[in-house]
């Protein structure tokens, strides 16, 4: 099994302490983001790869030691967004890019380039950030972490809910047209290709390789297959991730153990959290040591065993 942590909210920044509560515990529960009464129990034996996903490792960094003498024979990989965007777009995250910088390339050195994607998503063009600005942005970046990674993952802006709530306000997005996505594809390459690193769209229909980006996704299938091998472990079964909105992302199948509407970084184009004051109610009612991320498990659960 692959355990996604998390595409539904930040768990390395936020909720650190609790995850690793649950590596020690040996399983962990998520409920059904569909069916509230839902719950599904995961076995720490069952995983074999770990994805952290997150936009601040840093708090998660010191229990380190404690995942790898828990789980010695599971592989991490981590696919840290860094954004060019300031307070306005981003509260939280914005006051903390170097501490982000600096455990990017802590977390290099300890696993390795290939264990590193860095997500430098979503773009989104308007009067305040022009693609030049996020050309100039994406430029430094790859110029502090060169030589710490090799592939970069990038995307454009999806209008969500919470997008649509806080464009006037906040975003302004100008529409991309297709000299825009020239722009990105050829100046943006160039960057990319100076630093040896692969840049890459996934979930996108318009994907630039015409521009000059490659063709890959931020996990694929060929590359679990060749991590289970080096842990004897080729004979788990891998599959093409069914749950996208779209037929344009090419990554493995992985478990998503977050709940949505639970970080507190309140990215202002943040498809996972849509209501700010049931951020934090939920946040009120997370518990470090329950199974769940937040609340408790109740008498009228269905707690489902999850193989993968």
């Amino acid at each position: 099994m692959i355990l996604f942590v998390s595409g539904r909210t930040d768990i390395l920044s936020y909720y650190p302490e609790w995850f690793i509560n649950r590596v020690e515990e040996g399983f962990i529960d998520t409920r059904n983001p569909f069916n509230d009464k839902l719950v599904s129990r995961i076995d720490f034996k069952m995983v074999d790869i770990i994805v952290f996903c997150s936009k601040n490792p840093k708090p998660f960094l010191t229990y380190l030691p404690r995942l790898e003498k828990t789980l010695p024979n599971v592989e991490f990989i981590f696919q840290i967004t860094i954004t060019s965007y300031k307070e306005d777009i981003e509260p939280v995250i914005a006051k903390v890019k170097k501490d982000v910088v600096e455990s990017v390339k802590y977390l290099s050195k300890k696993y390795g380039k290939d264990n590193i994607l860095i997500r430098f998503d979503p773009i989104f063009k308007s009067e305040k950030y022009p693609l030049s600005y996020h050309l100039k942005a994406f430029s430094h970046l790859l110029d502090v972490l060169d030589g710490y990674i090799n592939k970069v993952n990038t995307s454009f802006i999806d209008l969500y809910k919470n997008v649509l709530k806080n464009n006037e306000k906040f975003l302004h997005i100008e529409q991309l047209e297709e000299k825009d996505y020239e722009f990105i594809g050829r100046e943006f390459s160039k960057v990319a290709k100076s630093h040896n690193v692969s840049l890459f769209t996934c979930g996108e229909k318009n994907d630039l390789v015409k521009y000059g980006f490659n063709k890959d996704s931020c996990l694929s299938i060929s590359k679990a297959k060749e991590i289970l091998k080096k842990h004897d472990k080729g004979y788990v079964k891998v599959k093409k991730q069914t749950n996208r909105n779209n037929s344009y992302c090419d990554c493995v199948q992985m478990v998503d153990i977050g709940a949505y509407n639970s970080c507190l970084s309140f990215c202002r184009y943040c498809y996972a959290n849509y209501d700010e004051k049931k951020v934090k109610e939920n946040y009120a009612h997370h518990n470090k040591n329950s199974s769940l991320l937040i609340g408790e498990i109740k008498e009228e659960d269905e707690i489902k065993f999850r193989s993968e």
